[in-house]
């Protein structure tokens, strides 16, 4: 009789924790908030993606080395099956490794600029007089090429300034950094019927296409430079107070483009009026950029905690790690996956075995296009229209990307029915300035990283955020470093997402789905120059 009690004892502790976790634990949301209150590491994340691996630009070693040193970070708090996921970005890798700009003639003065992505360094320095090229406005092809054929004598050995200076007037109404709660309430109130159609803003005005695209218009200066012999090309920022954003040479060939920078508008402007009054006006350049051909294959970081009783069904959550070049990428998007890494971590510190497996996906090639989210949903889940084994198994795939402001509200792909699972998630935090969650049923891909999954009819969930200085300051400009972080937001929106990945992992049932019928078709792929 003994040996059958005992038996039966340890049949029971072994059924534990099984039958545990068919119970969601009531105290969920305190143990969350208390964990991230007192044993954050949501800055020191950030501190070391930003710090000490930013910038980290898609196919370059500091991307990769992120990608590695995460990797390890989350092993250490638990994680498991944490690897780098090839997948073909098809250009190579570039790096600005040093860059001087002073005038040295009529003054002497140091220039804030930024390189151009994937062009070409000055193999030394170059000094050369400057030459404005005040190209017409809205040109057409003809054009613009009896433009260039006009000033094919003026650009040789010169340093030439593409286009005339922008005037950026002083702006006496800023945009708010919170957005009003009532505002917020509206857009993810499931009995508004406009909801999720707040600060979408439209594009403005009749005023007609232009004849040429201004990647076309770059195309063919670009060429002409380099047949006119010119030396270097200098962009104007364009933004006020010294924000500068530099993108790339959208041919990723450093062979088909001079070695250009963006200049802050303030010294352009200035170079711009020097020139005017007719002095000469001498500039000086260093630039030392690299190019590595293995960046042709980029990479996705990937880490899980294992579930349970449904391990082979999965929620995901993520940001994209890749940033541009001309800061440390800090709120866009170091900061979304240390708050990513942060939610799981807290679950995995706070005891939680979730029943289904929880994965953390931090992308690559997001700035050039989405693409590293879209290869990955490409080779595990395919589509809607053609679906492979792991599409039935995906629960959700949670995604942030907009700064350092706090989370204020979801909107979750599917039928109203999956927002609802969502705000009933996020409820308890209103406290933080959560409002809700809103459905949407569109697949168009763009913005960031869930629209991936949103393509493919899949339910990304994306989080809409306070805009605090994102689009007014840092969002893809030079000013994007760890100092713009607000603390008590991003730990806000940490805990409010562990709070929804802990209930998409625990519940009996995965998140409801479109029906077949009310899946609308994907969008047709677009053209353009």
């Amino acid at each position: 009789m003994l040996r059958r009690l005992s038996t039966l004892i340890a049949a029971a502790s072994l059924a534990w924790p099984l039958a545990a976790q068919s119970r969601l634990d009531a105290d969920i949301d305190t143990k969350i908030r208390q964990e991230e209150n007192t044993h954050s590491k949501i800055m020191h994340t950030l501190h070391v993606l930003a710090d000490v691996y930013g910038p980290r630009v898609t196919g370059s070693p500091s991307l990769k080395a992120a990608g590695e040193w995460a990797i390890k970070e989350m092993a250490s708090w638990g994680f498991t099956n944490g690897h780098l996921e090839p997948w073909d970005f098809g250009h190579p890798g570039w790096v600005n490794e040093r860059l001087t700009a002073h005038i040295v003639s009529p003054g002497k003065d140091a220039l804030v600029a930024e390189v151009l992505a994937w062009t070409p360094g000055t193999n030394g320095v170059v000094s050369a007089q400057a030459y404005l090229l005040a190209l017409p406005d809205r040109p057409t092809p003809e054009q613009l090429k009896s433009f260039l054929d006009g000033e094919a004598r003026n650009v040789k050995g010169r340093i030439v300034l593409a286009g005339r200076h922008t005037a950026v007037p002083v702006n006496f109404n800023p945009p708010p950094k919170r957005r009003p709660d009532d505002q917020v309430r509206a857009q993810y109130d499931p009995d508004n019927p406009n909801a999720g159609q707040f600060g979408r803003g439209g594009r403005g005005g009749n005023q007609a296409p232009p004849p040429m695209s201004a990647s076309e218009i770059n195309r063919r200066v670009d060429e002409f430079l380099i047949a006119n012999g010119a030396r270097l090309r200098v962009n104007d920022a364009a933004r006020e107070h010294g924000q500068i954003i530099a993108f790339n040479n959208r041919t990723y060939d450093v062979a088909k483009a001079l070695p250009t920078v963006v200049l802050r508008n303030e010294d352009y402007g200035r170079i711009a009026r020097i020139l005017a009054d007719g002095t000469p006006v001498e500039l000086e350049f260093d630039i030392v950029n690299k190019v590595y051909p293995e960046g042709r294959t980029a990479y996705n970081t990937i880490a899980e905690i294992p579930g349970t009783v449904r391990q082979d069904e999965v929620v995901m959550l993520g940001g994209h790690l890749d940033s541009w070049h001309s800061a440390t990428g800090a709120t866009d998007n170091a900061i979304g996956c240390a708050t990513m890494m942060e939610a799981a971590r807290i679950l995995k510190a706070i005891g939680v075995t979730p029943r289904r497996t929880i994965r953390v996906a931090l992308w690559s090639g997001e700035e050039e296009g989405i693409l590293g989210s879209q290869a990955y949903v490409k080779q595990h889940f395919g589509s809607f229209e053609s679906q492979k084994p792991e599409y039935a198994k995906l629960v959700a795939y949670l995604n942030i990307d907009s700064g350092t402001g706090r989370a204020r509200g979801a909107s979750v792909f599917g039928p109203p029915a999956a927002a609802t699972i969502v705000r009933a998630a996020l409820a308890p935090f209103a406290d933080l300035g959560i409002a809700g969650a809103v459905a949407t049923t569109s697949r168009t891909v763009g913005g960031t990283d869930s629209t991936a999954f949103n393509n493919a009819g899949l339910a990304g969930i994306g989080f809409s955020q306070d805009p605090i200085e994102y689009n007014t300051h840092t969002h893809h400009t030079n000013l994007d470093t760890y100092e713009r972080i607000v603390e008590d937001d991003v730990k806000a929106s940490a805990i409010e997402i562990a709070a929804t990945l802990y209930q998409l992992a625990m519940r009996d049932e995965m998140l409801p789905r479109l029906p077949p019928a009310d899946m609308p078709p994907p969008p047709k792929p677009t053209t353009g120059q």
